[in-house]
């Protein structure tokens, strides 16, 4: 009977090791392009192939279209979305049902032929709060409830947004700030806030001699961080430019993306920058330059500056942001092909067509697997590593804009009319 009971007990501490396991290895998807804002998660055994009919653990109805990105804490998915002539904040539970549903701002234009709208940039969690923004100039932060901590309009301060196909941009949650970069006809600058008060906590002027078209970005800010070593990325106007998170004064900004002896007016940047600590990939627009860069930079960096590692006149994705995974940078083409580069030499192991699509979601990587997200619905699942190997392909009913989102085990697909639960159903 001893021998019962202590087998029972070590059954149950088996099961307990292997519950925390799982938690442990459950990752928070707090913000466009998850923990480390670099498209990658350290989730394994996500599904590779699914259907309508195959790994879909739920699907729910979207009150109206948006390109914003969830954001995941624990088990609640917050989403933007347009309703009506409204934008909303949505708050899901990761078992598929609509939690609650707030108003963020109030008149959604489409843009581009359907390409994007209002609720277009992407919302941000750290687990007490959720952070939302709208191309109305909404921005809001509510408790994960839903109570309305603050909300104001930057219109105020920044100028209505002047930008040829609406204000995509995404605030960055880092630390106790939020960081969002005012890149436009009426405005040229970055601030950051804090992130408990709403209060300014510094300003700081985007200079750029850039001019027409090429003022209006809707690329995001990223952070650069190494151990202790941290610096703000904004990216528009002709210059990726590094920012102290002090003061928001300049460190270095790369040019020659848009070189002034064949300058062209309409190069206005899409695709945000990637930073890892020993390389940053800064894109362009329009099959431009990419440039791979040592973050120890210094004021103007232009072509064959020492802080280059490698700098390619063309190839840049247009839309989708870089992703960088076991030494390798991954550029998906809005065309639907896939390029490989050597992350230090910035040498091409391959440039595949992945699908003959268009391409706006960025991609992300789990497990060894790079997850590929057309516009079409069509997700195409290809194997990390310097030799193409195209694992498998699928797709849902529906057009894609916002990028996947890998958390507790399940990918998360918005489409313009569903949220899709990737995965096996829970039990």
């Amino acid at each position: 009977m001893q021998r019962l009971f202590s087998a029972r007990r070590e059954l149950c501490a088996l099961f307990l090791a292997l519950a925390a396991a799982g938690l442990a290895a459950a990752e928070n998807w707090p913000q466009w392009r998850g923990p480390n804002n670099d498209g990658v998660s350290k989730e394994t055994g996500l599904p590779t192939e699914w259907s309508e009919s195959k790994n879909i653990a739920w699907t729910l109805k979207m009150p109206g279209k948006s390109g914003a990105t969830p954001a995941v804490w624990g088990d609640r998915i917050f989403l933007t979305s347009a309703d009506g002539n409204d934008i909303v904040l949505m708050c899901v539970s990761s078992d598929g049902k609509e939690l609650w549903k707030s108003k963020l701002g109030t008149g959604d234009k489409v843009f581009r032929n359907g390409e994007g709208n209002n609720a277009s940039p992407s919302p941000s969690t750290d687990g007490k709060h959720v952070f939302a923004f709208a191309g109305t100039g909404d921005l809001a932060c509510s408790d994960l409830e839903r109570t309305e901590v603050r909300k104001s309009n930057v219109h105020a301060k920044s100028g209505t947004f002047q930008t040829l196909h609406g204000y995509h941009t995404t605030p960055l949650l880092d630390g106790d700030r939020l960081y969002l970069q005012l890149i436009h006809s009426n405005a040229q600058y970055v601030v950051a806030f804090d992130k408990t008060t709403g209060r300014e906590v510094w300003k700081a002027e985007r200079k750029s001699d850039g001019h027409t078209e090429n003022e209006h970005s809707y690329a995001s800010p990223v952070i650069w961080r190494k151990g202790k070593d941290a610096y703000l990325i904004t990216h528009g106007n002709d210059y990726a430019i590094a920012h102290r998170l002090e003061d928001g004064s300049e460190i270095w900004r790369v040019g020659g993306l848009n070189p002034r002896d064949k300058y062209n007016a309409y190069l206005r940047f899409v695709a945000s920058p990637v930073a890892t600590p020993d390389l940053i990939v800064i894109p362009s627009a329009k099959d431009h330059a990419v440039v791979g860069l040592k973050p120890d930079a210094e004021g103007l960096v232009m072509p064959g500056s020492k802080y280059e590692l490698w700098r390619l006149n063309s190839g840049t994705p247009d839309v989708p942001s870089p992703l960088v995974y076991d030494g390798l940078v991954y550029l998906c083409r809005e065309n639907g092909f896939l390029v490989c580069l050597d992350a230090r030499t910035g040498k091409a192991h391959y440039n595949q067509r992945i699908h003959s699509a268009i391409y706006r979601a960025s991609p992300v990587v789990a497990d060894g697997h790079i997850y590929l997200t057309a516009r079409d619905g069509v997700v195409t699942v290809v194997k990390a590593g310097t030799r193409f190997e195209k694992v498998a392909e699928n797709t849902l009913p529906d057009d894609v804009a916002a990028s996947p989102v890998i958390s507790g085990g399940r990918i998360y697909l918005r489409g313009w009319k569903t949220l899709y639960a990737i995965g096996a159903p829970a039990k």
